[in-house]
């Protein structure tokens, strides 16, 4: 059984507690086979199970859980050159990038966050010319007898990056599902044809841009170039992601032969 198939029990929608279709078979497992699996399973990949759970929002635990994991992991592995730079900072550069990666990890179709540019408002405020007083003109002689009064005032707009929202989604133009319609195969099959969507090659998601995590640390540490980012400190952030991947597929591994 796959790791993924056991979520499903954490939140049942029906009182047949099994991954599979009913059966008379005896080798089916139960509710509480499977909770017997899974503690196995978190006493041999601790980390891969915190952070699978962490990701699919079982436990919120779970998340501190991996984000100190993951912290303990950067300070045995981080590189002489960014402990040079961090200095006396290192400690705090390193939970940025820890909670970072997990984010990172994390990261899906249905991630959704604040906009930027409203502050997770949906509105705006702007200047702008308010008409007070729309003015009156003589019907009979058409001059105008009272001029018209406009005021400069700070007013609410709708955000136009979030549509008023506030929020705004990870899902790429796909839809989330990583594919889109290749127009010019379809025509010359005369069928739908889909192909790999470019923007996001297939995951689904926008991922979330390095400089987000430059821009986190250059606030502790200002005279971090980014030159030196892309140098040393990105391939170490991008090593912090890889380790919560390689621990959830050691934990899908493990929970796999547990449950063979």
């Amino acid at each position: 059984m796959k790791l993924e198939s056991a979520v499903k029990y954490f939140s049942p929608k029906s009182q047949a507690f099994t991954d599979s279709s009913r059966a008379t078979a005896t080798d089916n497992l139960t509710g509480t086979d499977l909770m017997g699996a899974i503690g196995m399973c978190q006493s041999k990949s601790p980390f891969g199970m915190a952070a699978y759970m962490a990701k699919t929002g079982v436990s919120n635990d779970d998340r501190y859980r991996t984000i100190e994991q993951l912290l303990s992991y950067a300070h045995r592995t981080v590189p002489k050159l960014v402990a040079k730079a961090a200095g006396s900072q290192l400690g705090k550069c390193l939970v940025v990038l820890s909670k970072l990666a997990f984010e990172e990890y994390s990261r899906s179709a249905a991630t959704t966050s604040n906009c930027q540019h409203c502050s997770g408002t949906g509105f705006n405020k702007v200047q702008r010319d308010v008409v007070k007083y729309a003015g009156y003109v003589n019907s009979f002689t058409g001059e105008e007898v009272i001029a018209p009064r406009t005021e400069t005032e700070l007013v609410e707009e709708r955000c136009q990056h979030c549509a008023g929202k506030g929020k705004v989604t990870a899902r790429c133009r796909c839809n989330g599902t990583g594919r889109v319609r290749d127009l010019a195969e379809s025509a010359r099959q005369g069928a739908p044809v889909d192909r790999e969507c470019e923007r996001c090659s297939g995951r689904g998601f926008k991922r979330m841009p390095g400089t987000r995590a430059y821009r986190a640390v250059s606030v502790m540490i200002p005279d971090l170039n980014e030159r030196t980012w892309n140098r040393n400190w990105r391939p170490f952030f991008e090593k912090l992601v890889a380790k919560c991947e390689i621990e959830e597929n050691h934990a899908d591994a493990e929970f796999s032969k547990i449950t063979r």
